[in-house]
């Protein structure tokens, strides 16, 4: 049973690169090798001919990995974004000057709530700034055409368009209107989006089937797909389904070819937060032979790591092999495929 992959002991240079680090932690065992294989398997995505899906879910934005994620989008390290309505709102609240706090768990609550300040675990926000946000959003939505049904994509691009001329500087929405890469938002109600909408009785259409819809399009045109889940939740099923949609509108393309998962969720509690990407097979979700790995970290420790390994390769010369670019009118369209 014994393979020719002994474990290799860590041995501390005191020198090299984070890629050397990663590359070295992939010959330990547990979550460093699992690490390891991460960073591997993402590279391989950015090698091959992949069309790259990213699921956020979490409180990734209050947490501070908003930049890393704007990083991905402007360096096109990712193809389509799917989200939490709850990390868009945050990041909106951000690029207009908004900040989170560090704090700590262990603090009065009522008394938070008494001084109008929201927590999050150990991170802290005003709740006056969200509802400048939730201002912000009213008051685009009020400028949108009640007879159309939006795509949360049009909503989100629009959106984002908007932004970029009020903001103050760049965060994961604006990155992607200037990129034009596609966001989706399955869940957009479930969230202070959704919130300011119907405060302000701005009672837009959502064409939630045409989002689930134009995602299995953009998998079935790709030669590969590759899949990245930050946590679980409703970005990674809607990710997911991509591929059974597609079986059944008689365009079956086997399943993600690539997938990473980052999750602290363990499967046997049977939610789809944890449930593994073998499980996802059984489904025709994930590819029989797909280069697949799941590791059990918070996002917070293994996303920067990873995607600054990312930004030292792009430093030394990398380029994708290929990159979708998009039209983004109704329809959604890939031009160069």
């Amino acid at each position: 049973m014994l393979n020719k992959n002994p474990v290799e002991p860590f041995v501390v240079k005191g020198k090299g690169s984070l890629e050397d680090v990663l590359e070295r932690m992939g010959k330990l065992s547990f979550q460093a090798r699992q690490l390891g294989l991460s960073f591997k398997v993402w590279q391989r995505m950015l090698e091959d001919e992949t069309f790259i899906f990213l699921g956020l879910a979490g409180a990734m934005v209050p947490a501070g990995m908003r930049k890393i994620v704007s990083f991905l989008i402007e360096k096109r390290l990712i193809d389509c974004l799917v989200s939490t309505g709850a990390n868009l709102f945050h990041d909106l609240y951000e690029t207009l000057g908004g900040k989170h706090y560090q704090g700590t768990p262990f603090v009065d609550d009522i008394k938070l709530k008494e001084e109008g300040v929201d927590r999050i675990y150990d991170t802290l926000a005003p709740e006056e700034g969200f509802r400048k946000a939730d201002n912000f959003i009213a008051e685009f939505a009020r400028t949108l055409d009640r007879n159309h049904s939006y795509t949360t994509r049009e909503f989100i691009y629009y959106l984002g368009e908007n932004l970029a001329k009020k903001g103050k500087g760049k965060g994961i929405i604006t990155a992607a209107y200037e990129k034009k890469l596609p966001i989706y938002c399955p869940a957009i109600g479930d969230s202070s989006i959704g919130i300011a909408l119907a405060a302000d009785k701005v009672f837009l259409n959502f064409d939630v089937a045409r989002d689930v819809y134009e995602t299995a399009f953009l998998s079935g045109k790709a030669k590969r797909t590759g899949v990245i889940y930050i946590g679980g939740g409703t970005p990674k099923n809607f990710i997911q389904q991509t591929q059974v949609t597609l079986s059944l509108i008689g365009e079956e393309k086997g399943g993600h070819y690539y997938a990473i998962q980052i999750i602290t969720d363990p499967p046997h509690w049977g939610g789809l937060s944890g449930c593994t990407l073998e499980e996802a097979q059984s489904w025709g979700k994930i590819a029989p032979e797909a280069r697949k790995v799941t590791l059990y970290c918070d996002a917070t420790v293994a996303l920067p790591l990873l995607v600054e390994a990312l930004a030292l390769r792009l430093k030394e010369g990398f380029k994708r092999s290929f990159i979708p670019q998009f039209e983004m009118g109704k329809d959604i369209k890939i031009t160069n495929i």
